[in-house]
């Protein structure tokens, strides 16, 4: 494979950005594949798919807790600081923060596992499953746990990729894996008869051939730095360094654990098992629009995070406010539609009338306002690039767990089922716009004073 790598010291920064955004899109929305396939093709099936739906849905606050670490060595914790190293020329200490990672990946994937494998029971039924759910769910998470460790390296090891300028290469990576996967759900889930069973068969394999596709590109010639094993050797200092700022990013995948749990026992509570499968849908559509500000904002990251560490205050600027102009756009695009078509998006997953109809009524409720998520993405994203960790972990906290559980709680008292819906658009106006502000107030000052230094 030829492969490219950006410099980002030079040119457009906008440019730059999207050049690097745009495989990191496809490669997450392809990588959104993975689990929404799952779901259609099981919401679809025949006699029972509304349940078996809403069974996976009880999966989702794991699978979100498992990628959250990937998180905390990857894309919001080694590979910023690994691009911060570039920038300043210690290669030698980039490589080590990689290999570092890695073996931080492996271990807590294989933790993990052994936690779900002994413990999904209480775990699911604290996420809201019934009798009648637990089956569904049980069958898809014991075998999606097997593959917990090629899960949590390809989506950490994947960022090395992305965070080195070799963007194609990392959409590759997710995209072998996605196209098994769609190839493989039907025969498995239809043609075998496996159900649920067939569908994690799928993801499991073909997040296991993905990972083998990373850490071969890491290890060949192709990459300036390239992911060896005396590398892996664990040093107290660095690992704190990795999980103190990946910790934002771990925080906002379990806090989006932690909400996805009281949204689902909050529905099951005012609405039962037809609810709970609402909130399937509602996040599901959700991490369809989502994904896109997430690929800008990732693609943004090792620009900022080199030119920080370059000491090139100005091009850091540019890219944290092309961040916000382009997140701030398509958001309003995205809200736009799903107002407009609700029924279409609930259609996606399941032929239960009752539940596209009441999907697409809270649909309306949940994504009011879905433009103000920009500021979250924008300011969130500049304190991860610049290694701002106690911020990042900050309002990754106050959105989520300040503000929705709360209310999430308290406003169905008021306004019924609704009111479970109601806590997102407050949560985003509030914690977007604090986030955002609160960036600019504490970032800004220090990359004008680097201009004048």
């Amino acid at each position: 494979m030829k492969v490219h790598q950006a410099d980002f010291s030079r040119g457009k920064v906008s440019s730059l950005i999207m050049r690097v955004s745009m495989p990191l899109i496809v490669a997450e929305l392809v990588n959104l594949l993975y689990n929404m396939v799952d779901r259609i093709y099981i919401g679809h099936l025949a006699d029972n798919g509304s349940v078996a739906l809403t069974g996976l849905g009880l999966c989702f606050p794991v699978i979100s807790l498992i990628s959250a670490f990937a998180k905390l060595f990857g894309p919001n914790g080694g590979a910023p600081l690994c691009a911060m190293e570039r920038g300043r020329g210690n290669m030698r200490e980039a490589s080590l923060i990689m290999g570092n990672s890695f073996a931080l990946s492996v271990i807590t994937g294989f933790i993990l596992m052994l936690a779900v494998l002994v413990f999904n029971r209480p775990i699911l039924y604290a996420f809201g499953a019934s009798d009648t759910t637990y089956p569904y769910a049980r069958d898809y998470l014991l075998i999606y746990a097997i593959g917990t460790i090629p899960v949590l390296v390809t989506l950490s090891m994947n960022a090395f990729i992305n965070s080195q300028g070799f963007a194609t290469v990392g959409m590759v990576t997710v995209l072998i894996g996605a196209v098994l996967n769609i190839a493989l759900d039907p025969i498995l889930i239809f043609v075998l008869g496996l159900g649920v069973k067939g569908a994690a068969i799928a993801t499991v394999f073909s997040q296991t051939v993905s990972c083998v596709f990373a850490i071969g590109f890491l290890c060949s010639r192709n990459v300036p730095l390239r992911l060896r094993f005396p590398d892996m050797r664990l040093g107290r200092r660095r690992t704190w360094k990795i999980i103190a700022l990946g910790t934002s990013g771990f925080t906002m995948g379990a806090t989006n654990s932690i909400v996805q749990l009281v949204c689902n026992k909050c529905a099951f509570i005012w609405g039962g098992d037809l609810y709970v499968g609402v909130m399937t849908i509602l996040n599901s559509v959700r991490e369809i629009y989502s994904t896109v500000m997430n690929g800008i904002g990732s693609g943004a990251s090792p620009v900022m995070s080199f030119n920080y560490g370059a000491r090139n205050g100005q091009r850091t600027i540019k890219a944290s406010n092309f961040t916000l102009v382009c997140t701030f756009t398509y958001a309003m695009i995205a809200w736009i539609i799903i107002i407009l078509f609700p029924h279409a998006m609930a259609m996606l997953f399941t032929q239960d009338a009752a539940m596209i109809e009441a999907s697409a009524s809270a649909l309306r409720i949940y994504f009011f306002g879905f433009f103000f998520m920009a500021f979250q993405t924008a300011g969130q994203q500049t304190f991860v690039a610049l290694g701002k960790a106690r911020q990042a972990v900050f309002f990754s906290l106050f959105r989520k767990v300040i503000i929705v559980v709360p209310l999430t709680i308290a406003l169905p008292y008021a306004f019924g089922i609704n009111g479970v819906m109601l806590a997102e658009p407050i949560s985003n106006v509030i914690g977007g716009l604090a986030a955002y502000l609160s960036m600019r107030h504490m970032v800004m000052p220090e990359l004008r004073a680097m201009e004048k230094s």
